[in-house]
C-alpha cells in the first residue's frame, strides 16, 4: 500500500478555526480582559484624568492673566523649553489652553503610550508566557483573537479616557478651553495610544518575554519622545517621524488642526495588522526572534541570590538608568533660566522663597524632588518583583533548594535600593553637569550630586514598606504605590499649591534636607535609615512566617 502527499497542500483548518475564524472567542476574552483589569484600568484612567485636571487648574491659577502669560511665554522660547515641551506655534497665543497643549501633551502621551503597551503585553505575551493562553487556545478560541481582545481592551482604555478628558476640560470653564478642543484634546491621547498599542502588537510577537516585549515598545515611546524633541528645536521634518509630535501639530486650544489624528490611526492600523501577520509565523509561546544559546556554564554570579536577582531586574535598571539621565540633563538645561521663567508668577516665587536660597538652587531643590518620585517608582518595581515570581510559581522550586526565604527576598531588596541610589546618582550627574553648563557655576555640580543623593534614605523607606506590605499582605501589594503617588502629590505639587506642612510631613520625601539651597541636617537622614531597616526587618519576619501564595 503507497500512500501519496501533496507537499504543496495547505494544513487543514482544525478546532476554533473551523467552528468560528481566526478570531473566535474574542468578544469573550475582552470581557474576561476587563474583568481582570477592574481595578489597573481605572486607576489608569483616572489618574491621568485627575492629574490633567489638577494641571490645568494649577496653571490658570498661577497664571491668571495675560501679562503672567506672555512673561512665561518668553522664557518658553528657548531651545531647551522647546525640547522640554513642544512646537513654538503654540507660543503665538499663549492662553490657558494652549500652555497646557504647549506644556502637557508630549508628557501625558508618553503615559498614555505606556499605559496601552502594558495592557497589550498583558493580554498577550504574559499569557503565553504563563502558559495559560495555550490552554485558552485549546478551546473554540481563534489564533488572533489573543491579540484582537488585547487591542480592544487598551481602545477602550483610551477611549474611555478620550470621553473624560473631553468633557472634564470642556466643563472648567477657562477662557481658551471650548469644546472642540477639550474633544480634540482628548482624541489625540486616544489615537496616540492606539498607535503604541499597535507597535507593542508587534514587539509581543519578536520575543518568547513579557519583559522583552514591553522593553522595545518603550524604547520606541522614548524615540518618539528624542524624535519630537529634536524637531521641536531644530528640523522639525524630525517630529513629523513622531506620534507624539502629529499629536502636538493639532495645535489643541490654537489652530484645533484634526487630520494628525488621521496619521496616527492610520499607524494604528498598520502596525495592528503587522501584529496580526507575524502572529502566524510563530508558534504559541515563542518568539520570532530565535533563542540565544546561553554559555555551557553559568557564571559565578548567576549561581548567588543577588547576581541572580541582579540578572532579573537588569533590563528594567538600564531603562530608568538611561531615562533618570536623560530628565536630569533636561532640566538642568533650564536651570540657567529659572529666574526668567518664574519673575512674574507669583505663586511659584513664594514656593521658592520658601525653600530659601538662590533662585537656581531653589529650583534645583523643587526639581531633585520629582526626581526622587521617579526613582522610587523604579524601588517600588522592584522591591514587589518577587510578588511577580511567587505568584507566576517560579519562587517556590527556588526556595525547595538551601536557600533560605531571608536571602532570596533579601538579594532583590538589596537590587532595589542599590539600583534606586544608583538611579539617583545616574540623575544627579546629568542635572548637575547640564546645570553647571546653563548656569556657569562649576561648584553646582558637586551640590546637585550630593543633593539627589541625599534621597537615598527616602528611597529605602519606600523599599522597605513594600517589603512589610509583601511580606505580612501579598495580596494587598499594590497599596505599594501610595508612597510614590503621595510624594509626588505632596513633595511636588504641594511646594506649588501650598499644601500644610503636616501634609508633607507623612512622606519620607518630606524629611529630606531641601539640598542645595538649604543646610545638610544628618539627623532626618539617619531616622530616616533607622525606619527603612525596621521595615525591612519586618518585611522578612513576615515572609518567613507566611506560606506562599500561589495561584
Amino acid at each position: 500500500m503507497t500512500a501519496v502527499s501533496d507537499a504543496t497542500r495547505r494544513p487543514t483548518a482544525t478546532g476554533a478555526e473551523t467552528r468560528g475564524g481566526a478570531l473566535a472567542g474574542t468578544g469573550t476574552l475582552l470581557r474576561f480582559n476587563l474583568r481582570l483589569d477592574r481595578v489597573r484600568i481605572p486607576v489608569w484612567v483616572l489618574a491621568l484624568f485627575l492629574g490633567t485636571l489638577a494641571t490645568v487648574n494649577s496653571r490658570n491659577a498661577l497664571y491668571g492673566t495675560a501679562a503672567d502669560r506672555a512673561s512665561v511665554a518668553k522664557t518658553m522660547g528657548s531651545p531647551a523649553a522647546l525640547a522640554m515641551t513642544g512646537p513654538r506655534h503654540y507660543l503665538d497665543d499663549y492662553t490657558i489652553g494652549s500652555m497646557i497643549g504647549h506644556q502637557l501633551l508630549g508628557f501625558t502621551t508618553i503615559l498614555v503610550g505606556l499605559m496601552s503597551v502594558l495592557i497589550v503585553t498583558r493580554h498577550t505575551r504574559t499569557e503565553e508566557e504563563t502558559g495559560r493562553a495555550e490552554l485558552v487556545r485549546s478551546t473554540v478560541v481563534g489564533r488572533h483573537a489573543h491579540l484582537a481582545s488585547a487591542l480592544a481592551t487598551a481602545a477602550v482604555a483610551n477611549l474611555a479616557l478620550a470621553v473624560l478628558l473631553a468633557a472634564g476640560l470642556s466643563g472648567l470653564g477657562i477662557e481658551g478651553m471650548d469644546g472642540t478642543g477639550s474633544l480634540l484634546f482628548g482624541l489625540g491621547h486616544a489615537a496616540v495610544g492606539l498607535a503604541f498599542a499597535g507597535i507593542a502588537a508587534i514587539t509581543v510577537q519578536v520575543t518568547a518575554h513579557a519583559r522583552g516585549a514591553s522593553g522595545m515598545a518603550l524604547a520606541a515611546i522614548g524615540a518618539a519622545y528624542v524624535l519630537r524633541a529634536a524637531g521641536d528645536v531644530g528640523t522639525d521634518a524630525l517630529s513629523w517621524l513622531s506620534p507624539i509630535g502629529w499629536i502636538q501639530r493639532t495645535y489643541v486650544f490654537v489652530d484645533n488642526n484634526w487630520w494628525p489624528l488621521l496619521l496616527a490611526l492610520a499607524l494604528a492600523v498598520i502596525t495592528s495588522a503587522a501584529g496580526f501577520a507575524l502572529s502566524t509565523r510563530r508558534d504559541v509561546g515563542a518568539g520570532l526572534e530565535a533563542a540565544r544559546l546561553g554559555r555551557p556554564a553559568a557564571s559565578d554570579a548567576l549561581g548567588r541570590p543577588l547576581g541572580f536577582a541582579l540578572r532579573l531586574h537588569r533590563g528594567m535598571l538600564i531603562g530608568f538608568a538611561a531615562g533618570l539621565f536623560v530628565l536630569g540633563g533636561m532640566y538642568g538645561s533650564i536651570l540657567g533660566e529659572a529666574a526668567d521663567m518664574v519673575e512674574n508668577v507669583e505663586q511659584v516665587q513664594k514656593a521658592l522663597e520658601r525653600i530659601g536660597g538662590s533662585v537656581s538652587d531653589s529650583f534645583a531643590s523643587m526639581i531633585l524632588v520629582l526626581v526622587a518620585v521617579v526613582a522610587s517608582i523604579y524601588v517600588v518595581m522592584a522591591a514587589l518583583r518577587p510578588r511577580a515570581e511567587e505568584s507566576g510559581g517560579r519562587a517556590e522550586p527556588v526556595l525547595s533548594t538551601g536557600l533560605s526565604r531571608a536571602r532570596w527576598l533579601g538579594s532583590h531588596l538589596a537590587v532595589a535600593m542599590l539600583g534606586g541610589t544608583g538611579l539617583l546618582l545616574l540623575a544627579g550627574l546629568g542635572f548637575g553637569i547640564s546645570g553647571a553648563a546653563s548656569t556657569g557655576e562649576d561648584g553646582l555640580f558637586l551640590k546637585v550630586l550630593g543633593a539627589a543623593l541625599a534621597y537615598a534614605p527616602a528611597l529605602w523607606v519606600t523599599a522597605g514598606f513594600a517589603a512589610a506590605i509583601y511580606g505580612w499582605f501579598p495580596r494587598a501589594t499594590a497599596a505599594a504605590w501610595i508612597v510614590p503617588v503621595y510624594a509626588f502629590v505632596v513633595g511636588y505639587l504641594g511646594q506649588i499649591l501650598d499644601f500644610p506642612d503636616w501634609m508633607d510631613n507623612l512622606s519620607p520625601f518630606g524629611h529630606v534636607p531641601q539640598l542645595p539651597s538649604a543646610d545638610m541636617d544628618w539627623t532626618p537622614l539617619a531616622l530616616l535609615t533607622l525606619v527603612a531597616a525596621a521595615l525591612l526587618w519586618l518585611g522578612l519576619a513576615g515572609f518567613r512566617r507566611r506560606d506562599l501564595d500561589l495561584k
